[in-house]
């Protein structure tokens, strides 16, 4: 495994740090939870990694199923051409996404319960599951490097730690700092309803220049 593919698929999982609906959740239990926030914090965060997780080994295993039979081909010029066309296709719609997010994020119903945490979880994956271009673009990524799964397990376990860790951060610092983080946390939760579209802009943008700098080297 090189070191250009670690720094690729790294590079990616930091980009998905700025999940909107994940962060929008940990601050609003943050600013409204009292009891119990630690255990329902982390089975809510041990859901949406454990979802996307799921995800990820299910589409490298069905897709070494795949490159069995056609390996070759994810490093012919044609399936180049078509990377590099998707890299410049999500490069140039990152311009037209739209700038104002939906300041909706997902809300619990019921904190009192741990099925209520894992529900919640697996509304925030299946919300953003649909655009979440930087993990499929790291699946692919291991994919075309052919990697075992030895390989890609630790690293896509790693990925999905790196996910959430902003989230992880937030409840040190809370735990920490108390009451104080009481502002900075409301502040944050404006930002992040007001400024999702830009930030899906950004992650189209930088996916596309990286399937574009990845299809180069066989065109």
């Amino acid at each position: 495994m090189s070191i250009e593919l670690l720094l690729s698929i790294g590079g990616l999982a930091l980009l998905d740090t700025l999940s909107p609906a994940t962060i929008g959740v940990t601050v609003y239990l943050l600013l409204t939870e009292t009891k119990s926030l630690a255990s329902r914090l982390l089975i809510y965060l041990l859901t949406v990694a454990g979802f996307y997780f799921s995800v990820g080994v299910m589409l490298m295993l069905g897709m070494g199923v795949l490159l069995d039979s056609v390996a070759s081909l994810f490093q012919s010029r044609a399936v180049s051409w078509v990377i590099f066309i998707m890299g410049v296709g999500l490069f140039i719609a990152s311009f037209y996404s739209p700038q104002k997010g939906n300041t909706e994020l997902p809300r619990p119903k019921s904190k009192s319960r741990f099925f209520s945490m894992v529900a919640l979880g697996f509304t925030t994956a299946l919300i953003e599951v649909g655009t979440a271009f930087p993990y499929f673009a790291a699946i692919g990524l291991m994919t075309t490097a052919d990697l075992t799964p030895y390989q890609w397990l630790p690293v896509m376990s790693g990925y999905n730690l790196i996910m959430v860790l902003p989230s992880l951060i937030l409840f040190m610092l809370y735990l920490l700092f108390g009451r104080m983080m009481q502002r900075p946390l409301e502040r944050l939760q404006m930002s992040i309803a007001k400024q999702s579209g830009s930030v899906l802009s950004w992650v189209l943008c930088i996916v596309g220049l990286i399937l574009i700098a990845n299809s180069l080297d066989y065109l």
